[in-house]
């Protein structure tokens, strides 16, 4: 009689190679390993081949590059979602697309369960069990790392006693995740917030003490929000974010160090690695100062702000995420253009920016031969603007003692200079 299935978020690490085994054992359901291609940099078909060697009885691996950026990191990045001003949220966007695609793998195959390696501390259970819950709350979500609770020591001895297959008997010094978009490291020495995170954390960048005494520019095309082209050639988006990774990368440009407020509760201490998002950030920030309307980019911050908890709190699938994105793409209309930054020692710097929808008007900004701007309605405006504080003033704050406001309250006045 066949078994129930389900589908586990295989990774090919020990824990989720363990996993297989394990949810054989405890729940009597065959695994079908699902692999996708995030841009990682690993060989997924060796993944695969691994899976099945573990005991899947099912391996799948696609190459979902495209999809992440076009879909994910893309929009990402035209709504400026940088978390807590920082982390370009590079896992927290693969997370609901894996999980995505692993509910359609459930559905096509009839599985009753579907699985994941996360631990119970961290913010990706909050995005895998979500998006299960929200895609196909029919079914059951296990979580082997979180239930076990067992030390690495046990999992090693369980995956010796199964003939389980392991790379390495000794613990990375870190906690690693990667995508196009970004390198997460955390961990190890790297819990003590006072420590320097030591050399070999970063395998994207150098240290900008050893990067190039000469900088380097580039330009970046944006059409409507979207990166397009660089260095005046035009790319997919996937190409584009490998190539700005390595360029940006040697020139040590993209090292985060982040004291995080996690969801769960907790501050974390995080290193991060994105080259490419940085830049691009950067670059993109840089066109809408000089295409949108002083109100859009004031509100647009108050958005990105509520689209970078959204992604991080792993809540992409609610209905708030596509109102937010509707703002996004009206928003950025008209954001087209090209940025030049110039990389050097550590340092993205705008030193250039162009657009055909510019709103900086040179016949309105410029104080030389051709000035367009009307100076004579400046005194009419500027007695008008200040009207409330003035009004205010005579008849309230400067009556007080001293001219100084109420005597309870903190002057805003500061006192005259003493005589000499």
């Amino acid at each position: 009689m066949a078994r129930d299935k389900v589908v586990l978020a295989y990774s090919g690490g020990l824990d989720t190679s363990v996993a297989v085994k394990w949810i054989n054992e405890t729940y009597g359901l065959d695994v079908i390993a699902y692999t996708c291609d995030l841009g990682q940099g690993q060989d997924i078909q060796a993944i695969r081949d691994k899976a099945l060697r573990t005991g899947a009885v099912e391996a799948i691996a696609e190459d979902v590059r495209n999809l992440f950026v076009d879909y994910f990191a893309f929009p990402s990045l035209m709504a400026g979602a940088l978390y807590e001003g920082k982390y370009p949220l590079a896992t927290a966007l693969g997370r609901p697309l894996i999980a995505q695609l692993m509910v359609r793998v459930a559905k096509e195959y009839g599985a009753v369960a579907v699985a994941h390696g996360c631990t119970g501390k961290g913010n990706d259970q909050v995005r895998f069990d979500v998006t299960f819950q929200t895609l196909a709350p029919e079914l059951k979500i296990i979580a082997p790392v979180r239930e076990w609770k067992w030390t690495r020591t046990q999992e090693l001895e369980y995956a010796a006693k199964h003939g389980i297959e392991v790379e390495a008997t000794k613990k990375s010094i870190f906690s690693t995740d990667q995508n196009l978009w970004g390198r997460s490291i955390e961990a190890g020495i790297l819990e003590d917030p006072w420590v320097e995170p030591p050399p070999e954390t970063f395998q994207w960048t150098v240290d900008p003490r050893n990067a190039p005494n000469e900088p380097e520019e580039v330009e970046i095309v944006f059409d409507r929000g979207r990166p397009v082209a660089l260095n005046g050639t035009d790319m997919d988006g996937t190409t584009l974010i490998e190539e700005l990774n390595k360029i940006a990368g040697k020139h040590g440009v993209g090292r985060i160090d982040h004291i995080e407020n996690r969801l769960v509760g907790i501050k974390s201490r995080e290193i991060y690695e994105a080259p490419a998002a940085i830049v691009l950030h950067e670059a993109h920030r840089e066109v809408e100062f000089l295409t949108l309307a002083k109100n859009a980019l004031r509100f647009k911050t108050l958005v990105s702000q509520e689209y970078a908890d959204l992604i991080y709190n792993g809540l992409w699938f609610s209905s708030l995420h596509q109102d937010l994105m509707a703002f996004v793409v009206s928003n950025q209309q008209y954001v087209s253009g090209t940025a030049r930054v110039k990389l050097f020692k550590g340092h993205a710097m705008i030193v250039g920016r162009k657009s055909e929808h510019s709103l900086y008007r040179h016949e309105l900004a410029t104080y030389e031969e051709g000035d367009q701007y009307d100076s004579s309605a400046a005194q009419g405006f500027i007695k008008i603007h200040g009207l409330s504080q003035t009004t205010q003033a005579k008849h309230q704050m400067l009556k007080g003692p001293g001219g100084a406001g109420r005597p309870e309250l903190p002057s805003i006045i500061p006192p005259a200079p003493e005589s000499k």
